[in-house]
């Protein structure tokens, strides 16, 4: 449609086309979705059988505990914590911060 057409349309004549557009542009969008959800689905199913299991790991237990807060426990892996580096800084060695083994 040319502009100029649109330029001469009435108000009333404008609206009608504006609510036959947004009555077009409704049904496609609705349809278009409806087909994305289809695709998705199809997608997801052959996906299902594909999952790798994790293996179990096996529960890690704390290793070392504050001397100074004795809630604050580390099990030995990842990255030290806060209260452990302190620690070392004051001149403790990390077997200083060792939970008594019960066994």
């Amino acid at each position: 449609m040319k502009e100029q057409t649109l330029d001469t349309m009435s108000s009333d004549e404008l609206w009608i086309l504006h609510e036959k557009v947004r009555q077009i542009l409704s049904t496609r969008m609705k349809a278009e979705k409806h087909q994305l959800e289809r695709r998705l689905a199809l997608i997801m199913e052959r996906n299902k059988g594909n999952e790798k299991q994790r293996r179990p790991y096996p529960k890690v237990y704390p290793k070392y505990r504050n001397p100074e807060r004795p809630s604050e426990t580390w099990s030995g892996r990842g990255r030290q914590p806060h209260w452990v580096i302190a620690q070392l800084g004051s001149g403790k060695k990390v077997k200083d911060l060792l939970i008594a083994q019960t066994h």
